[in-house]
């Protein structure tokens, strides 16, 4: 039992840092992905912001900042021109701007295929463009948030809300978002024009539902073997915990019963040995008096080895009751005339069972599970002691008015090897396998049995045949 406490704590102490270590790598895992995600947030941000321009550009080029200004408001004292985008025959992009002073800006862009821009192409376009743009038209935010959605849909990331405001350089609200920012949110700082320090400061769902949901199953896979470990590593200690007990249930066994078989070894042997060695045929109550001696320990022994078969019979999986009709009360009585001649006490059994009733039983053994019965209301009894047997076509029970039974040893009477405590009863010898062996009788049988037990009072077995089962 030592050894497997020490290799059971060494694989526990083993399990508790896998886990650990699998905890670890899994705050690893979160940070790599949050990192991951993070940038694309960034990138999704920059493309959002491209689109965003791009709306503002087409708007440039729909009328003159005159008209735009009404509809969509002045950007400060800022002096306002003309601004347009647009493609060329080649397909690159164009951005132009007529300023007061009658200059004209121009910068144009090759795009590499559609509207794929390397990061370098994004980041560039970008700022020369807010240089044009931003001092003659307003950045939309609710726009901003629209496309910044779609971007971050495109990369899989789903928030819930996205609000975008404009700030300056030194953090004041330039154009503010009217839209409600719940308690919890992730927030992100893109600059978009460095030659004004205008920068976007973006409020979105916090990322870490999308990053449990990107790690779940590897969650759930750690969290399921931690469960499957916990669970296998209680029902071991369970399973060994009762093996253990079971143990000492049966070296208690093996040291009462070999106690037992040598006290009526020794008195049979001594009663013998007189009969031999001393002249007791002239004695004639001597000599009847050793026979009767022998004559009860062999019968002891008997019943001992009687037991121990039982209970070996009873293990062995492959037993065959052989059931036969009987009549009831004549069974009932041959075993009570039996048992009343036993002289330990001054027995009283009352047999009260219905005329003509008739079980399917196997004889011998329910021969075993009466006596047994009977047997136990002698031993734990006082002195004088009453039995009464009553029986019908349903049910058995067995009342006495021994010693009783302690409540909380009831559900475990008839566990193997299970023996109740009786303190005050140091003359009763038990094996703590009689009960047991009734109990597992009467269930081949197909029938139960249930107690009522009052300390100091007595107590009712009662056996249910149970003939609709059958």
């Amino acid at each position: 039992m030592k050894r497997f406490k020490t290799i059971s704590t060494t694989f526990i102490v083993a399990i508790v840092a896998i886990f650990a270590c699998n905890i670890y790598f899994l705050v690893s895992l979160y940070n790599s992905i949050r990192a991951d995600v993070e940038r694309e947030v960034m990138i999704a941000i920059a493309d959002a912001d491209l689109d965003e321009l791009w709306i503002r550009a087409e708007r440039a080029k729909a009328g003159t900042p005159e008209d735009l200004k009404e509809k969509y408001g002045d950007n400060g004292d800022r002096p306002h021109g003309e601004a347009s985008v647009y493609q060329d025959s080649n397909g690159d992009m164009v951005a132009t701007a007529r300023h007061p002073d009658g200059t004209v800006e121009s910068q144009g862009y090759v795009v590499s295929g559609q509207s794929s821009f390397t990061n370098k192409f994004i980041d560039a376009v970008s700022q020369q463009f807010h240089g044009i743009i931003d001092p003659y038209f307003h950045v939309d935010v609710m726009v901003m948030d629209s496309v910044l959605t779609k971007r971050l849909n495109d990369r899989y990331i789903y928030p819930d809300f996205v609000l975008s405001e404009v700030v300056d350089s030194i953090g004041n609200i330039v154009v503010k978002n009217t839209g409600k920012l719940p308690d919890k949110y992730d927030d992100f700082s893109y600059c978009f024009n460095l030659k004004s320090g205008l920068s976007y400061h973006i409020y979105m769902t916090p990322l870490t539902r999308h990053i449990v949901s990107e790690m779940s199953g590897v969650i759930i896979t750690v969290f399921l073997l931690m469960f499957a470990f916990s669970l296998a590593f209680r029902y071991l200690f369970s399973t060994v915990s009762h093996l253990r007990t079971i143990e000492e249930m049966k070296d208690d066994f093996v040291s009462n019963m070999t106690h037992e078989l040598k006290t009526p070894i020794a008195i049979a042997y001594s009663a013998n040995d007189a009969l031999l060695n001393y002249d007791t045929a002239n004695d004639p109550d001597k000599k009847t008096k050793y026979l009767t001696i022998a004559n009860k320990q062999l019968k002891r022994l008997g019943e001992l080895v009687e037991n121990i078969l039982a209970m070996s019979m009873e293990r062995r999986k492959t037993m065959k009751l052989t059931p036969e009709d009987i009549q009831l009360r004549e069974f009932v009585d041959e075993i009570a005339t039996a048992q009343r001649m036993r002289g330990d006490k001054d027995i009283t059994i009352n047999v009260i069972v219905t005329d003509n009733t008739l079980v399917e039983v196997d004889r011998t053994h329910f021969a075993n599970v009466l006596n047994n019965l009977i047997d136990n209301a002698i031993k734990y009894s006082y002195n004088s002691v009453e039995i009464t047997i009553i029986g019908n076509d349903n049910e058995l029970s067995v009342k006495d008015n021994g010693i009783g039974i302690p409540s909380k040893s009831i559900p475990y009477l008839f566990n193997k090897f299970y023996r109740v405590p009786h303190g005050n009863r140091q003359d009763v010898r038990g094996y703590g396998i009689g009960l047991y062996y009734v109990k597992s009788i009467l269930d081949k049988m197909g029938w139960t049995i249930d107690v009522k037990s009052t300390e100091g009072k007595g107590s009712t077995f009662i056996i249910k045949f149970n003939k609709d089962d059958q």
